[in-house]
């Protein structure tokens, strides 16, 4: 028989790696470890290889992403495992190697912080909201506050509960309950426990995950999972679109996961926020050209849990210039401005959704003249609340808006235009 050499590495192997170290690898792990030339990864993981594994070990410097190009350039033709913590390909480095070299590594995975939290709370994996707070903003936590579900905070630090206690204080859910598992896996592991307004206990391991069973207070605003959310949740100087117009101009935009919108003329920021809202990956840019309603646009994103959300502060359409391609256009003032529209339509690729709201006279005739051009819907949305009226009850209508939403066409060809479009 010819003997069986060990199957070779590729130039670069994740490895996921447990705080039980070593003695949680598996063989297949173990070996690459060994075989390796170099390991490169965090300072507490390398830490927890033997010395029996010979490879050069180097730290990962700090930022992180923008250093790993040079890096894996620094030791090309030697064979490469990066340790990362748990499942490298969730929010681990096995992403960002995966994005940048040319042939996928090879992916080693350990069991990942969801899976050993879940175990230990008993919870279905498929049921729990995860958010992480590592390198990320702690307010991203609030869009994923509802009553009664379950949330797993991938925790920044030691410092990292005392903080999501607070947080959760602020935004009307301090009745929650919390426990802080630390050193998932290792022979230290352990859990605290407490509510999030009762919360003072000392800072305990850097390595750890949050659990929260979250309650919202009986006084607390409630926000749902759909737009249209009350218009006290906003802070504002009266240039919001209200909450029944929202919903249906959300609904005419349809934002689908990884889509950007241009929010032009933000006012309150409520139309990009709830776009946001609708998916993780959503993301949202508004255009706002006076600075105190940008400041507040960006206060309403960070307590709404999308602080993620981008301020342009400026006029439109100059500020318009050198954006990113949208895959959505809500104009929600400022229609009748030189060129504002035509900029927006331009921007847009083919397939792209444009919606506009306006209350005036002037604006609803130019949207007419772009709905006879280019067809799309024109609708005109009306809203009345009952108030009172003496001793009786009667009907306040607000102001009409007319709205246009339309999806961007290919080219018309010129055979099937009027004489006025000519």
């Amino acid at each position: 028989m010819t003997p069986h050499s060990p199957n070779p590495l590729p130039d670069v192997t994740v490895i996921g790696i447990g705080a039980d170290g070593w003695a949680g690898l598996a063989p297949r792990s173990r070996d690459a470890l060994t075989r390796a030339d170099v390991v490169i990864g965090g300072v507490r993981q390398l830490s927890l290889l033997p010395d029996a594994c010979g490879a050069e070990r180097v730290p990962w410097p700090s930022p992180l992403r923008p250093a790993v190009p040079a890096l894996l350039e620094a030791h090309r033709g030697r064979r490469i495992a990066v340790l990362a913590s748990g499942d490298p390909m969730f929010y681990g480095i096995g992403r960002t190697l995966t994005e940048l070299l040319e042939t996928p590594p090879l992916v080693l995975p350990h069991p990942s912080s969801l899976s050993y939290a879940c175990a230990r709370l008993g919870w279905a994996v498929e049921e729990t909201e995860v958010v992480t707070v590592v390198g990320r903003p702690l307010a991203r936590i609030a869009a994923a506050l509802h009553d009664g579900r379950r949330l797993l905070v991938l925790s920044a630090g030691a410092d990292t509960p005392a903080d999501v206690a607070a947080l959760l204080r602020d935004r009307g859910f301090g009745p929650s309950r919390m426990r802080v598992l630390e050193q998932l896996g290792s022979e230290g592991e352990g859990c605290v426990e407490g509510s999030a307004d009762g919360w003072d206990l000392p800072p305990g391991d850097a390595l750890n995950v949050i659990a929260v069973d979250c309650r919202r207070a009986p006084d607390a605003l409630r926000l749902g999972a759909v737009p249209g959310l009350p218009d006290d949740a906003y802070e504002h100087d009266g240039q919001l679109t209200k909450r029944h117009v929202r919903a249906a101009t959300l609904g005419a935009l349809a934002p689908a996961p990884g889509e950007l919108l241009w929010d032009i003329g933000g006012g309150s920021g409520s139309i990009a926020v709830e776009w946001m809202r609708t998916h993780p990956s959503c993301r949202a840019l508004t255009v706002e050209r006076d600075p105190v309603r940008a400041d507040r646009i960006a206060r309403n994103a960070d307590r709404l849990g999308v602080p993620a959300l981008r301020v342009v502060t400026g006029p439109a359409p100059a500020a318009l210039a050198q954006l990113p391609t949208p895959d959505a256009v809500f104009i929600g003032g400022g229609l009748t401005a030189p060129g504002l529209l035509a900029a927006c339509w331009d921007a847009l690729p083919v397939g792209g959704r444009l919606v506009a709201n306006t209350v005036t006279l002037e604006s609803e005739a130019l949207l007419a003249e772009w709905y006879r051009r280019h067809g799309g819907e024109l609708v005109r949305l009306a809203v009345a609340h009952a108030v009172p009226v003496g001793g009786f009850t009667g009907w306040r209508q607000a102001m009409p808006v007319t709205q246009w939403a339309v999806v961007k066409s290919g080219p018309v060809p010129l055979n099937t235009l009027s004489g006025d479009d000519r």
